[in-house]
């Protein structure tokens, strides 16, 4: 993990000011969200099962995730490395991974290591910056 140096970091803002404008800039919700905390994720790069992603954390402050008032406080964004496996999965679901069924399987490493840092660094801050830059009216 490699923890990105931004404005970002502190700033607040209601859920349903920033989320279309995370989306638009090509950010998706992280699925593991909980009531009272996120992650807001966009791939960097993704190359032989290997995604390096730009991930933005937040905790809500107020109100639940679920609804548009949960009002939000971004915490440091970092780039992150997930590693698949590429070829078939042997477990108790393997004929649902052939079938098509299973199609997203757990990284093997949550955390892989990221070579190159300053060059992924320097990805990710401008990518939060771009962001940003989208979200002048709606954070504080």
């Amino acid at each position: 993990m490699l923890k990105l140096e931004t404005e970002l970091e502190g700033r607040k803002a209601y859920f349903g000011d920033v989320f279309k404008i995370f989306r638009s800039n090509g950010y998706t919700l992280c699925g593991n969200w909980e009531y009272d905390r996120g992650k807001f994720d966009m791939v960097l790069c993704r190359e032989d099962g290997e995604t390096i992603y730009v991930r933005v954390p937040f905790s809500v402050l107020e109100g639940e995730l679920d609804k548009s008032d949960a009002y939000l406080q971004f915490r440091t964004p970092y780039v992150i490395k997930h590693v698949v496996n590429t070829g078939l999965d042997w477990d108790e679901n393997s004929l649902l991974s052939t079938t098509g069924f299973n199609q997203f399987q757990k990284p093997v490493d949550k955390d892989g290591n990221i070579s190159d840092k300053s060059r992924w660094e320097a990805a990710g801050e401008e990518e939060v910056q771009e962001v940003m830059e989208s979200l002048q009216s709606q954070i504080s």
